[in-house]
């Protein structure tokens, strides 16, 4: 996330979309601002959307600020489908970074 892509998704961003249209955000929460998503929603603007960050994110998916009008929108929006963002917390990627560490500790342990 920089200066240049926070809240690059904001009103003005999508009112020049010439049709309506579907988003999908895999990239950084805080590049969407979540109230113009809510607006464009509720509007028609955006047909539906599909988030694997947000705006609100906090450590753990367990942990979401749910107090917040916009959010409260999204999660019970049938048009909005929020997946936690841990698509390569997979099995085999966890017994990888295992292997990975062990072998550095071996590494390191023989160097000494």
């Amino acid at each position: 996330l920089t200066e240049d892509t926070l809240y690059m998704i904001d009103e003005e961003f999508i009112s020049k979309m010439k049709k309506n249209f579907y988003f999908i955000n895999t990239a950084r929460g805080k590049n969407l601002k979540t109230s113009a998503l809510v607006n464009a929603l509720k509007s028609g603007k955006i047909k539906g959307a599909c988030l694997d960050v947000l705006e609100y994110e906090k450590t753990s998916f367990e942990n979401l600020e749910t107090k917040n009008g916009d959010l409260e929108y999204l999660l019970n929006s049938e048009k909005v489908i929020i997946t936690p963002h841990i698509a390569g917390w997979t099995h085999e990627s966890k017994i990888k970074l295992a292997q990975v560490i062990v072998d550095k500790i071996l590494g390191f342990s023989a160097e000494n």
